[in-house]
């Protein structure tokens, strides 16, 4: 029996992280793993900014959780729980686990539970689709903006609208 860490994300305050452990214990049970560890991230992966934020600080323990061996296996819900950043970021990642002497797994992409060398070439390719899915459907919205333009229909932030909650400035110098 391996011992696994678990790591769940979820993007906003409106989702909950334990709809993922259901699936997670079941694949743990299913696979022999014992679950020793768990990394819970309640912020998008993309938010974790120059000063490390949540995400980093968590994946950060992780990484350095697998070093002191507390753990062989780190399970993810699925790849995009534990990166964004496309092909590089997940190679990234998944290398940084694998020199760590753990292999990273994934409920729902079970093509990610192979040997590392297939892994990697997976992983690229799922990365690269994922990069032009997130093209196409920005191109898709900038159409569909462009088409409210031309029909003269209200486009972006109406005048005297207000913020439900204050606006993030950090990275930007205010003026």
């Amino acid at each position: 029996m391996a011992n696994a860490g678990v790591w769940i994300r979820v993007s906003t305050g409106h989702q909950d992280a334990d709809n993922q452990v259901p699936d997670i214990e079941h694949f743990a049970a299913h696979h022999g793993h014992e679950l020793t560890a768990r990394y819970e991230v309640s912020e998008s992966a993309w938010n974790g900014g120059k000063d490390g934020g949540e995400y980093r600080a968590t994946l950060q323990r992780a990484l350095d959780d697998a070093w002191a061996g507390k753990f062989s296996v780190i399970i993810v819900w699925a790849l995009d729980r534990i990166t964004r950043e496309g092909a590089e970021g997940a190679l990234r990642i998944i290398r940084q686990f694998r020199e760590r002497g753990c292999t990273v797994v994934s409920v729902k992409e079970s093509w990610l539970n192979g040997a590392p060398e297939v892994q990697d070439v997976l992983v690229a390719f799922a990365g690269w689709m994922a990069q032009q899915e997130s093209a196409r459907r920005s191109e898709r919205i900038r159409a569909g903006l462009a088409k409210r333009r031309t029909e003269g229909k209200p486009v972006g932030r109406q005048p005297g609208a207000a913020d439900r909650k204050p606006r993030k400035r950090s990275g930007y110098v205010a003026r």
